[in-house]
């Protein structure tokens, strides 16, 4: 070997192979999980939880009055979870209607809280913490959205 060789450590390699790696996304069975999390949250934001807010179905009506807000309030509430399932499901939108519902998730742990006196407070965490893991795993789809935006502006 001569001196004009340059010779990279092992270590070096291995590094900047991993730092590729994760540049490149996640892999194929990460991808799919989290692709069927996201249809699967989001057919529970949309049949579950966004449809009887935006029929009007009494389950709901009646947690929105004892909220105080009116029926507008739960009309407001199952629009933007039906528009979070849809984007869900959207690849470009994913990740940015993941943070959307985990910031609905913030609100509605608050009011299970104060409102309701702690009744179903696990259930908006359990599913902000699946949110989290989608919204980790497509944030370079945001990336892809802000630059959307800007070639269309």
């Amino acid at each position: 070997m001569s001196a004009s060789t340059p010779t990279t450590p092992a270590s070096s390699l291995a590094s900047a192979s991993a730092g590729t790696v994760a540049a490149a996304g996640p892999g194929r069975r990460t991808h799919l999980a989290v692709r069927t999390l996201q249809m699967v949250l989001a057919l529970f934001f949309a049949i579950a939880s966004a449809a009887p807010k935006l029929v009007g179905h009494s389950s709901a009506a009646e947690g929105f009055d004892r909220i105080g807000y009116g029926d507008w309030y739960m009309y407001l509430v199952g629009g933007l979870e039906m528009a979070g399932a849809v984007a869900l499901v959207i690849p470009i939108l994913s990740g940015i209607s993941a943070l959307a519902l985990m910031g609905l998730m913030i609100g509605a742990f608050v009011t299970q809280l104060t409102v309701f006196d702690g009744e179903n407070a696990l259930t908006p965490v359990v599913f902000f913490v699946l949110l989290a893991v989608v919204a980790v795993v497509r944030r370079r789809h945001n990336a892809e959205l802000v630059a959307f935006v800007r070639d269309r502006v």
